[in-house]
């Protein structure tokens, strides 16, 4: 068995003899660089290396050695881009230690210890506060309402800092020969691992809503322009699936899952009723996962956070086989209820441990008995695939993880 056999036979929803773990597997299940110096630390491992492949929030691209400390079980395809020495460069973190941000991501500092990114038209996209460990969006590109047409779209959408400082292998998508690039690339890593491989899409529709018009804005438009709204996302849509089938005709049949992303909760409920999530954002979600499934041979994993209980059922019925990063502190999110109602039809990939108030404050060994509660809950009959509840943030302690990566290592 390998670390891939594992992962698959999970998501299959079979029991495999060990519990697959993720750490950087995608930019919603992994570590900030802060804490990943700390994690290296307590492993022993000494050398500097620290690539932040997420540059917004400053998630790191764990090193092999440190996987393998671990044993994690995922790859982010990503990896097998930006390869070379000269692809990144120093960078001084909040905290004092190291890291390595990619070359092509140039920032101007600014006062009080601040960081901006402004793009070649002079507009300033993002910025950093002095002290804070990401950046925050600055621009928006429909923020006085929705064009006449959408001819303008992609141009736009490259005025986000999401999609304009995207993490590897999409900050190569430029190339002209990105698409044969990242099949060679893909395959190489696949002879070189017998670990499961992720490639993140994105293809989000209602945050391009809340990225383009601002969140506050996009979340009236959904009541009071809801014409306007479906004209946005059938838009959205047909660039995705325009994506998609590039993606698919790629990697489709050396990938093992690729990641949607979408947040569609809060800590306290939903962004918006069951009602308008079935209306709008549903159909639009099973088309992409549908093309998926006919033209590769990939699971559809969807990164949302919040509170999504009530529309687990019809994300399940619109295809995802896989929902991440299970955020157990909020509403209607109990860990037992989620396994009982909903196991036999998706996987959980998070939930392994709160991220808000127990990885962070909690005692070493109050974490690991919260860990290995959460397996012993969500691991019956496979359909699950151990990480935290989104990424390991900068304030946890050392003896914390190691607390946690100790509870999966020992699970029988």
């Amino acid at each position: 068995m390998t670390p891939r056999d594992y992962v698959l036979q999970s998501v299959n929803h079979r029991q495999p003899a060990k519990l697959p773990l993720d750490l950087g597997g995608t930019p919603s299940s992994g570590i900030s660089a802060i804490a990943y110096n700390r994690l290296k630390g307590a492993l022993g491992i000494s050398d500097k290396r620290n690539k932040v492949y997420d540059v917004v929030q400053q998630v790191t691209q764990p090193e092999l050695n440190v996987l393998d400390a671990l044993e994690v079980d995922v790859l982010c395809i990503g990896r097998a881009f930006n390869d070379k020495a000269e692809d990144w460069y120093d960078v001084t973190l909040a905290d004092g230690s190291l890291a390595q941000y990619p070359a092509w991501f140039k920032i101007i500092p600014g006062e009080a210890g601040e960081f901006k990114y402004v793009d070649e038209d002079g507009d300033l996209l993002a910025r950093m506060p002095g002290g804070a460990t990401f950046f925050d969006q600055a621009y928006f590109p429909y923020l006085d309402g929705y064009p006449e047409n959408y001819g303008d779209l992609p141009r736009a959408m490259n005025k986000v800092l999401w999609q304009k400082l995207a993490h590897s292998p999409w900050d190569n998508a430029g190339k002209p020969d990105f698409w044969e690039e990242l099949r060679r690339r893909a395959l190489e890593l696949r002879a070189s691992t017998d670990r499961a491989l992720i490639i993140t899409c994105g293809c989000n529709l209602f945050e391009w809503g809340t990225f383009l018009r601002r969140m506050d804005n996009f979340l009236m438009d959904i009541y009071a322009e809801p014409e306007e709204v479906e004209r946005l996302a059938d838009t959205l849509t047909e660039i995705h699936l325009g994506s998609l089938e590039k993606v698919c005709k790629a990697v489709g049949d050396i990938v093992d899952i690729l990641r949607f992303g979408d947040d569609l909760g809060m800590g306290t409920g939903m962004f918006m009723s069951r009602e308008k999530y079935r209306e709008i954002f549903m159909p639009r979600h099973r088309k992409m996962c549908e093309y998926v499934h006919a033209h590769s041979g990939m699971k559809t994993f969807l990164h949302t956070c919040g509170s999504i209980y009530p529309i687990i059922p019809d994300l399940i019925e619109a295809g995802y086989d896989i929902i991440n990063p299970v955020q157990i502190s909020s509403k209607d999110m109990e860990p037992e209820r989620l396994k009982k109602e909903f196991g036999k039809d998706i996987v959980f990939w998070g939930g392994g441990c709160n991220t808000q108030t127990i990885l962070n404050r909690a005692k070493p060994e109050e974490v690991y008995d919260h860990a290995r509660r959460m397996i012993d809950i969500f691991f019956r009959d496979g359909g699950f695939v151990f990480n935290t509840v989104h990424n390991i943030m900068p304030d946890v302690p050392k003896e914390n993880m190691l607390a946690l990566y100790r509870a999966v290592k020992e699970y029988k």
